[in-house]
């Protein structure tokens, strides 16, 4: 159910309170958790071969999926949680902000680039990392901290939804580019 709630800064803000602990489908966390499980699929499966078609399709899937779930987090997952958050554990979200960032940059150079090029391998690799690293302190500290708090997961995760599937019809590929 979705509440006005009063802002940190002291203004009126709609965010979303909790209504019950049980997770649905459209549970924020469980949403994000299974892009993580996706990915962390696609980047073990490039990991594993050597085609140069399987490699790019995988490359493709890959950047598309971190690209769409990056903003959604951004636009959706931060700015609701920051609202039900402790000042101190704001800082996560913070972190994972300039993580996205880094991130970012990483795929825009991988997707200027083709399987083969000097780097490609060792840039997709790093990225895995990356996201490892980021994933973990996710689902270690920054998702149990929200779970703890009046956030309705299940109205911000129908939301989020909602606008991955929009973000997933806009971004194409047109001449080997990804764009918006």
């Amino acid at each position: 159910m979705a509440s006005t709630q009063k802002s940190k800064s002291g203004g009126a803000k709609s965010t979303a309170k909790k209504t019950s602990q049980k997770a649905s489908p459209n549970d924020a966390i469980k949403l994000l958790e299974a892009d993580h499980r996706q990915v962390e699929k696609w980047f073990k499966e490039f990991e594993a071969t050597n085609g140069e078609k399987t490699k790019t399709k995988l490359v493709e899937q890959i950047c598309l999926a971190l690209k769409v779930h990056t903003q959604i987090e951004e636009e959706v997952f931060y700015p609701v949680s920051r609202e039900f958050l402790n000042t101190e554990d704001e800082e996560m979200v913070d972190e994972a902000v300039v993580e996205h960032a880094a991130a970012k940059t990483l795929i825009a150079e991988i997707e200027a680039m083709e399987v083969g090029d000097d780097l490609f391998d060792a840039k997709v690799h790093v990225l895995m990392e990356m996201i490892e690293h980021h994933v973990e302190e996710e689902e270690k500290e920054y998702f149990p901290e929200t779970r703890k708090t009046e956030m309705d997961m299940e109205a911000v995760g129908a939301q989020m939804a909602a606008r991955k599937e929009e973000l997933m019809g806009q971004m194409t590929r047109v001449n080997g580019q990804m764009v918006q």
